[in-house]
C-alpha cells in the first residue's frame, strides 16, 4: 500500500479530491480510511445538532462504531463519491470479532491512470423517506453518464 501514488487537490466533483499520481492497478489496496473510532451514539450526540449539509467525514464501521475522520483523519477522507466509481471501500473485519478494531481500505476496482480522480460509491442509507429535500441535500455531482443525482442508495422494497 503506497501512499505516494495519490495526492489531494481541488476536485471538479466537489471541494478537495484525491488523484492518482502514478498508475494504480485493479485490485490494489490504495489507502486506509483513518480517523477516530467512535460509538454511533457519541457521534450523534456531538454532531446531532449540526445542520446536515451533505458533507460528511463519518464512515460506518459496524452497527456500533463509526470512523470519524474529522479527528485524526487522513487523505482518504477527501475521496469523493461517484455513481460510476473506480474504487470501493473494503471492510477488513477484526479476526477476534472486536468491531472497534475493524478497518476500512480503499481498493481499485479497475486500473486508475495518473491524474484520474479516485472515487467510490458512498452507499449512504437513510431510514427516513427520501424526500426531494434529502435527495438535494445528498446530491451527487459526479457527472457520470449514469449519475443518479443523489448519493443516497435506493430504498429496498
Amino acid at each position: 500500500m503506497s501512499k505516494k501514488k495519490i495526492v489531494a487537490r481541488l476536485s471538479p466533483i466537489h471541494g478537495n479530491g484525491v488523484f492518482a499520481d502514478e498508475l494504480i492497478l485493479k485490485g490494489e489496496r490504495i489507502v486506509r480510511y483513518k480517523g477516530k473510532v467512535r460509538r454511533h451514539e457519541d457521534v450523534d450526540e456531538e454532531y446531532g445538532d449540526v445542520d446536515e449539509n451533505g458533507h460528511t467525514f463519518l464512515f460506518t464501521l459496524s452497527e456500533k462504531y463509526v470512523i470519524d475522520a474529522n479527528i485524526d483523519g487522513n487523505v482518504a477522507r477527501w475521496i469523493n463519491h461517484s455513481c460510476e466509481p473506480n474504487c470501493e471501500a473494503v471492510l477488513d473485519e477484526n479476526s477476534k470479532g472486536k468491531q472497534h478494531k475493524n478497518k476500512v481500505y480503499i481498493e481499485a476496482i479497475r486500473d486508475i491512470h495518473p491524474g484520474e480522480e479516485l472515487t467510490y460509491n458512498y452507499g449512504i442509507v437513510l431510514d427516513e423517506p427520501h424526500t426531494a429535500k434529502l435527495k438535494k441535500l445528498w446530491g451527487c455531482r459526479c457527472g457520470a453518464k449514469k449519475c443518479t443525482g443523489t448519493m443516497l442508495q435506493p430504498k429496498r422494497r
